[in-house]
């Protein structure tokens, strides 16, 4: 009876994760499906696999140079983001996770009281911070403004694995002399390549999918505009044409370097998801 019993939780858990998966990769599939359908196909009805295959929304959104200047833009902000994410958040992390002093608890947790701010809330503070800076309508806008949020993400998780380490490598290493800055250089950063890969993975994909900042900031230079501007403003190959089917090929295209950086880090992610769940 107990053997029935198991195999029907068995049973039940992978149909669990069976459902789930396909609750969660569905739209993924319906959207790679219909990047190749046709326009007549795409408002005749509604098929789960394409009747005419066609390549030719692929070409559409790979010739607009409206979208490949904003892919360029997406590349080159989210990249700057995640590494001053990682630059200043480390040494911060590194602060509130060696070193003892006052108010050190109250000083994380408003750090982390600082991620929970709706992005609207704090729009008209950062329109005059980037107007006083003067770089509204260029990609340097969003530079200064995707920090404030992916910024106190990185502090936090980064603080926590850096708690994790174990004191007697850094004890080891000042019994040998080595200043605080030296620890932290050659001693600790190494241990914490793992986690710094999958925070800032996590900071560059929130920056490239963000949308809200991207269009205020650089609603009047399309040319600093990122992916999701640019894919929110296509208006298709004719007039009062609705580009369904070129908006889900331009978000193939704009998913496909977020999978590549996950296959290419994928160890490394691993390792950053896992540090310090077991100790001893």
């Amino acid at each position: 009876m107990q053997k029935w019993i198991e195999s029907g939780q068995r049973i039940l858990f992978y149909a669990l994760v069976i459902a789930i998966a396909v609750y969660a990769l569905f739209p993924v599939y319906w959207a790679f499906t219909t990047s190749f359908k046709t326009e007549n196909e795409m408002f005749s009805r509604a098929t789960y696999l394409p009747q005419n295959p066609t390549l030719k929304n692929y070409e559409y959104v790979l010739r607009d140079n409206t979208f490949l200047l904003a892919l360029r833009n997406s590349a080159f902000v989210s990249s700057v983001t995640a590494l001053l994410s990682l630059m200043i958040g480390s040494f911060a992390a590194y602060a509130l996770g060696r070193l003892r002093f006052r108010g050190r608890t109250t000083l994380l947790y408003l750090v982390l009281s600082m991620t929970m701010f709706p992005a609207i809330s704090i729009l008209s503070g950062l329109y005059s911070v980037v107007r006083d800076f003067n770089v509204f309508g260029t990609p340097f806008a969003l530079i200064l403004t995707y920090p404030v949020f992916a910024l106190p993400f990185t502090v936090w998780v980064l603080t926590s694995f850096f708690r994790g380490l174990p004191g007697e490598i850094e004890q080891a290493a000042i019994v040998d002399g080595a200043t605080p800055f030296q620890r932290f250089r050659l001693i600790l950063l190494p241990l914490m390549a793992p986690a710094l890969v999958t925070t800032g993975l996590l900071s560059f994909v929130s920056s490239w999918n963000e949308y809200l900042f991207a269009l205020n900031f650089t609603i009047t230079n399309p040319a600093a505009q990122t992916v999701p501007v640019a894919i929110a403003k296509f208006s298709g190959n004719e007039s009062m044409q609705e580009p369904i089917a070129e908006i889900m090929a331009a978000a193939i295209i704009v998913t496909l370097p977020l999978v590549l950086l996950v296959l290419i880090f994928q160890d490394r992610i691993a390792e950053g998801l896992t540090a310090g769940a077991v100790k001893g």
